[in-house]
């Protein structure tokens, strides 16, 4: 069965930031994800971390100012300075959590402008390069355009060639179900297609980004999927939970003793 993380961003939003972990653990998930960690301290995450013994199984590299709508900055080439400098932050938090990949936002920019897609290629060979040393591996995400309007990697069929043609072994897909479904549809074929390149699933349902179960796909059958196509990896629960997280947690129970 699959191994879910739980998206501390998103779940147990009943608690603070530092008190999700322990109340995901409680709830019988084994890993956990979130967007960003650098609000706290590297030690403050670790340590809490360690005391609900749960791995780490994703966050996002710096995403510029997020406050005011930047989604990444790997993609503009007047931030290059700023980009490197994140990536050097981000290795302080991966050290602390013992996570072993990391998401890079690419950013709102548009892809048919040669000098933003040059400099996104540079920034992943940079990530790829920095990154590669630790240990680290590097996701890139397609984000669908509907929830993030003028996103530069609004294609899982770009982020597939440009794999291929960077040919960097620790250069992944991150595979968003929710985001495939809205972008492409096809979800179960494009897993089987793109699994030698993917390192990180996340799931919710569609369109309301909810709980598995609640909308338009099958998600028990993609999760069979995963199974049948030998998937190791985590699937993060990127959901917004429609009322209290743990009520919402019965898709959960057949998969709990496995998260």
């Amino acid at each position: 069965m699959p191994r879910f993380a739980a998206n501390l961003s998103m779940m147990f939003n009943e608690v603070d930031f530092l008190d999700r972990f322990a109340a995901a653990a409680d709830a019988g998930f084994h890993g956990v994800e979130f967007l960003f960690p650098y609000a706290f301290s590297p030690d403050d995450i670790g340590k809490r971390l360690h005391d609900a013994g749960l791995t780490q199984a994703l966050f996002n590299l710096p995403p510029g100012d997020w406050d005011q709508n930047e989604r990444g900055i790997a993609s503009l080439p007047e931030r290059a300075q700023e980009f490197s400098a994140g990536l050097a932050k981000a290795l302080v938090y991966a050290k602390a959590t013992g996570v072993k990949q990391v998401h890079m936002m690419a950013g709102m920019s548009d892809r048919s402008n040669p000098k933003h897609e040059a400099r996104y290629r540079d920034a992943v060979k940079e990530a790829s390069d920095v990154m590669g040393a630790a240990g680290l591996d590097v996701l890139l995400e397609p984000i669908n355009g509907r929830d993030m309007p003028g996103y530069f990697l609004n294609d899982f069929y770009y982020a597939e060639r440009l794999i291929g043609e960077l040919g960097r072994a620790n250069v992944k897909l991150q595979f968003d179900i929710y985001h495939r479904q809205i972008m492409h549809g096809d979800v179960t074929k494009a897993l089987a297609a793109m699994m030698p390149i993917v390192a990180h699933v996340q799931t919710a349902s569609v369109p309301m980004r909810h709980e598995p179960g609640t909308g338009e796909l099958d998600d028990n059958f993609v999760f069979a999927t995963l199974d049948r196509l030998g998937y190791a990896g985590w699937v993060g629960c990127e959901y917004r939970p429609r009322a209290a997280t743990t009520a919402g947690l019965g898709w959960f129970a057949p998969y709990r003793a496995k998260a």
